[in-house]
């Protein structure tokens, strides 16, 4: 038996559910942290990076999935829509967070910045893509939309590389690990754009 075969096999016998509780375990565990002094002296905006950069591994996972069969053939496909679920969760926190801790739902504060501060702008773009994935990630949808379910997930591209947009630039210096994530994201874009020109009629 190969690699690829034990991987899939265990694969197989793997739950999705499982998928779920073992990303979700971060957040009760980074909440405990901020409360308790584990994230150092800024423990919100440590708490919305901790959670923004889950967010944004998870969605490198999830469009990791088709390369990975395609080049590989290892098949992760099952859990590609628990980890979309999963990264649009934690957007969610990480928008939460800044919301509610770090702007005190000041709300024409919070729609100023929007405006006027390029990376909280290019990050709500991203999020706005992502939520007619979200609401569509359901099989009732996949077989009401058909094809135009496929197009319209082709928006997790845009979504995931705003989102490695808006990490790079929120940090103060340039670091190399959102780069790198930017980097990927860019790379798994480039491959999927190569796929359809190829195969333009299988989408």
């Amino acid at each position: 038996m190969t690699f690829v075969d034990g991987v899939n096999r265990v694969a197989r016998k793997v739950p999705t559910w499982a998928i779920y509780i073992a990303y979700l375990i971060p957040v009760p565990v980074l909440l405990y942290m901020a409360q308790t002094g584990g994230l150092g002296r800024e423990p919100i905006s440590a708490l919305e990076h901790e959670l923004g950069e889950i967010a944004l591994q998870l969605l490198i996972i999830g469009l990791c999935i088709s390369p990975l069969r395609r080049f590989f053939g290892i098949n992760l496909i099952k859990f590609r829509r628990a980890f979309g679920l999963l990264a649009f969760t934690y957007v969610v926190l990480h928008l939460l967070i800044w919301v509610v801790l770090d702007m005190s739902l000041l709300w024409a504060q919070m729609w100023g910045d929007i405006w006027k501060r390029p990376y909280i702008t290019v990050g709500m773009m991203g999020f706005v893509l992502l939520i007619p994935l979200a609401v569509t990630s359901n099989n009732r949808s996949v077989r009401a939309l058909g094809q135009a379910w496929r197009k319209l997930h082709l928006l997790a591209y845009p979504a995931a590389i705003l989102g490695a947009v808006h990490f790079v630039m929120v940090q103060r210096v340039w670091e190399i690990e959102p780069l790198i994530y930017l980097a990927v994201l860019v790379g798994l874009t480039a491959l999927r754009l190569q796929r359809d020109i190829r195969q333009p009629a299988r989408g």
